[in-house]
């Protein structure tokens, strides 16, 4: 390792003093507080800078709007913040083609408001909009109920520039929404958390701003009628864009649909809901029932564990019977708000004495399903729990993967699953 001196000089040549500073307490990651934050104004200069401390040895934590900073495992090392606050720009609209290319510092609220001028978005509703970075979502591959009519943001994006941990500036994918080449380096960049490279700038493809929209919701008495009901919507003829059940430990299970479309065509499909529900009624809900997803977060305690579940939509109501006779053998309190992808995010509030045993036991109950449970948020005191659960036989390709982008280890040293 370098004297300090010099490795603050040798940053300092690669984004220029005025863009390096020494951390304070409000930089702290979790388990530790890096030396040095560094604002790069362009990719080269953050590329120079990721070289410079990939060299000296010093590990990197890239920092967005820093609403995810705890997702994921504490890093194993963290010695500069690579904020990406300063590459912030939206280089090309091509609103004909519908596709945009935007920089990873730029909030997904700015970049959606640059898109309606058009009469377009970007079809993902990820957490916290307004701090949220396009480079920060992608990483963490955060999305919401738009994913069950657009898919996922690895079915959006169709190009990425990457600045690898030895400074080289990799692009791959293209401008144009049928362009079949050189997918791979998005999607591989896409949900690994900043371990295999920096995302600097993406290109996506981006949809039509709806004409009207409706959200109905409606109530069963208990998991398994609610389950149906979801399942036959999904079986059946309707256009509908978001589905979502949410449940909390001894009330009634709720599901909430999303109509867009012209207001003839939304009719249409209310008539055909309702005959499909039969006897359980539908009403019209507020636009904000779909912001149940953000307000588990910001309604549960700091004490709480919130995750994300990945199941077969089949096994929702076998889940959540899990969570159920869990709660009532151990006094726990719990929420979820499931997708009608299997996808969704549930709180577990409790003693934190038994919180560690209670996830661990959920968890092999949702593996034993063929499911996954990762820790997005737990408390200080359950640091050391592993956030990621039984990785697979994928352990290690993904450790192959990591040694030829990041041979030295250098971009977030354990925050991913097996270690990585």
């Amino acid at each position: 390792m370098l004297e300090t001196s010099t490795i603050e000089e040798k940053l300092q040549a690669a984004v220029g003093p005025q863009n390096l500073r020494v951390t304070t307490a409000s930089d702290q990651v979790p388990g530790t507080l890096p030396q040095f934050v560094a604002e790069p104004e362009n990719e080269q200069q953050l590329a120079l800078l990721l070289a410079a401390a990939n060299e000296a040895g010093m590990a990197v934590i890239p920092r967005g709007g820093g609403t995810k900073l705890d997702w994921g495992n504490p890093p194993k090392r963290a010695a500069v913040i690579l904020s990406t606050a300063k590459l912030n720009r939206i280089p090309e609209h091509a609103w004909a083609d519908l596709t945009v290319t935007v920089e990873a510092g730029c909030t997904l609220k700015v970049l959606q408001s640059t898109l309606a001028k058009h009469g377009q978005r970007l079809a993902c509703d990820c957490l916290w909009p307004e701090r949220a970075t396009v480079g920060g979502v992608l990483s963490t591959n955060d999305s919401g109920a738009l994913r069950l009519r657009f898919g996922a943001l690895r079915d959006l994006i169709i190009g990425a520039t990457l600045a690898l941990s030895d400074g080289t500036l990799a692009s791959s994918g293209g401008k144009v929404v049928k362009n079949v080449a050189g997918y791979d380096l998005p999607k591989l960049a896409t949900g690994a958390l900043g371990t295999l490279g920096v995302i600097t700038r993406a290109v996506f493809r981006v949809h039509p701003t709806p004409r009207s929209k409706k959200t109905f919701s409606f109530a069963t008495e208990n998991f398994p009628a609610l389950q149906q009901h979801v399942l036959s919507i999904q079986d059946s003829q309707l256009a509908h864009t978001s589905l979502q059940i949410c449940c909390a430990g001894g009330g009634l299970p709720r599901a909430d649909i999303l109509f867009e479309a012209t207001e003839a065509g939304i009719n249409a499909q209310e008539e055909q809901l309702r005959k499909l529900l039969g006897s359980t009624r539908a009403e019209l809900s507020p636009e904000s029932t779909w912001n149940a997803r953000q307000d588990l977060w910001s309604l549960s305690s700091a004490q709480a564990v919130i995750g994300k579940v990945s199941i077969l939509p089949a096994r929702t109501a076998a889940t959540l019977g899990v969570l159920e006779k869990l709660a009532l053998s151990r006094s726990f309190k719990w929420q979820m708000v499931m997708q009608a992808t299997g996808i969704g995010t549930l709180c577990i509030e409790g003693d934190t004495g038994q919180l560690s045993s209670t996830v661990e036991q959920f968890r092999a109950e949702v593996e034993g399903g063929g499911g996954s449970f990762v820790i997005l948020r737990r408390p200080s005191e359950l640091a050391s729990m592993d956030a990621w659960g039984n990785p697979g036989d994928a352990a290690g390709l993904m450790r192959a993967v990591k040694q030829q982008l990041d041979p030295k280890n250098t971009l977030n040293p354990g925050r991913f699953v097996a270690g990585i």
